[in-house]
């Protein structure tokens, strides 16, 4: 480490935050408590999680991955534990590689723990803003079961589905039932879901357009969930009597967050892609004296 300290960036995905590290040999070690200070809003810098960016073949978790995707997403909850998945997440670890001059407006494949996910930066537009990015998000997973969430009295049927992270969707009347989302719904049986759940409330706002609330798991409730969102999209879709698997049709939702919209579309072959956009917004290093406080904790 320098006298300057680490180098990081902050970077948002539809109002989702992030500290972004980067560390391409894989040399920084994270301990949950220095996540959790890293992303304290009032003593850190302040996010809803961390992504730390690492080449795929120099984290053991990723090495598997090395040959179809250089580069791999360390993804950590705003509380240290670690994710799977994080959506948003991936559209800014995409931004700040093209704005590293890692890669360039195309595709290109980034590692996660839930496996590699295809990733297309849009060129620049006229205005010189940056275009749009699109990660392929996988296919969703539909486990069977009843499931129930609940919020102080309130009692809504959810919905069990899985992008990689799991999910527990409830459409409601009115997102404010859903209360202040920073503490996690209950959500039943917990035999459902063994690591916890990220719950999302939903409503109508028109044809394949709804509206969500989301508690992540490991954040309380944040501005936007890419995965959410995709799961939000698959449960309103059945709901809706819609599976692109037997119509052979593609079908878009439109899916606004606190933070902004995504479009969220699946394929007939059940995968799903995300569009909207990502934004690196300050760069800087960590102050050693507080960063080496931080990683003994």
């Amino acid at each position: 480490m320098s006298t300057t300290g680490i180098a990081f960036l902050k970077g948002h995905g539809t109002e989702n935050d992030f500290v972004i590290l980067p560390d391409p040999d894989g040399q920084l070690e994270l301990s949950p408590a220095a996540v959790a200070r890293l992303c304290d809003r009032r003593a850190g810098i302040g996010a809803d999680g961390v992504l730390r960016v690492v080449r795929s073949a120099a984290h053991p978790e990723a090495r598997q991955m090395a040959d179809d995707a250089e580069w791999f997403m360390d993804y950590r909850n705003s509380d240290g534990s670690v994710a799977e998945m994080c959506g948003n997440g991936v559209r800014v670890f995409a931004r700040y590689l093209q704005r590293a001059g890692l890669v360039g407006a195309g595709d290109l494949a980034v590692a996660t723990r839930a496996g590699v996910r295809e990733v297309h930066i849009a060129k620049d537009d006229a205005d010189g803003g940056f275009g749009d990015v699109t990660v392929g998000m996988g296919a969703a997973r539909l486990p069977e079961g009843d499931v129930t969430v609940a919020v102080g009295d309130l009692r809504w049927p959810a919905r069990n589905v899985n992008m990689g992270n799991p999910h527990a969707i409830s459409f409601i009347g009115d997102l404010a039932e859903a209360g202040d989302l920073f503490t996690a719904p209950v959500v039943s049986p917990a035999a459902a879901y063994p690591d916890g759940a990220n719950v999302e409330f939903v409503v109508d706002r028109g044809p394949r357009h709804v509206e969500m609330r989301v508690h992540e798991r490991g954040s309380g409730e944040t501005r936007s969930c890419g995965t959410g969102a995709c799961a939000v999209m698959v449960a309103a879709a059945r709901r809706d009597g819609v599976d692109p698997y037997v119509t052979g049709l593609p079908v878009t939702y439109t899916v606004d967050l606190p933070g902004g919209r995504l479009l969220i579309a699946e394929n007939p072959d059940g995968t799903i892609e995300m569009t909207g956009p990502a934004v690196i917004v300050a760069e800087g290093f960590l102050d050693p004296a507080w960063l080496d406080s931080a990683l003994a904790s």
